[in-house]
């Protein structure tokens, strides 16, 4: 079977209850310049890998691995991946 390029979007986030130093930053900023209405800001990242794999089911099962062992802190993060098909050889 013929393996396939996928892009994969890892979106990571601090947990809700975890402080956010960077978003409270950024809010502090923002009602500095006059965006006064702005209420709450979280800061988060995005990840973009290509990979190959055989099929979609184990391209997140290989993007669910690396988010365990290496993206993602689990213990104050949370990520959800959004893959798409037909990517091309690098990012």
């Amino acid at each position: 079977m013929s393996e396939s390029f996928y892009s994969a979007r890892v979106l990571i986030r601090l947990q809700s209850d975890v402080n956010d130093p960077q978003g409270l930053t950024v809010l502090g900023s923002l009602r500095d310049i006059g965006h006064e209405q702005v209420r709450g800001v979280r800061v988060g990242k995005i990840i973009d890998v290509t990979l190959q794999a055989s099929d979609e089911a184990q391209a997140l099962e290989l993007i669910d691995r690396m988010c365990r062992d290496l993206l993602v802190n689990p213990v104050i993060e949370s990520y959800e991946v959004e893959l798409r098909t037909g990517a091309q050889s690098g990012v």
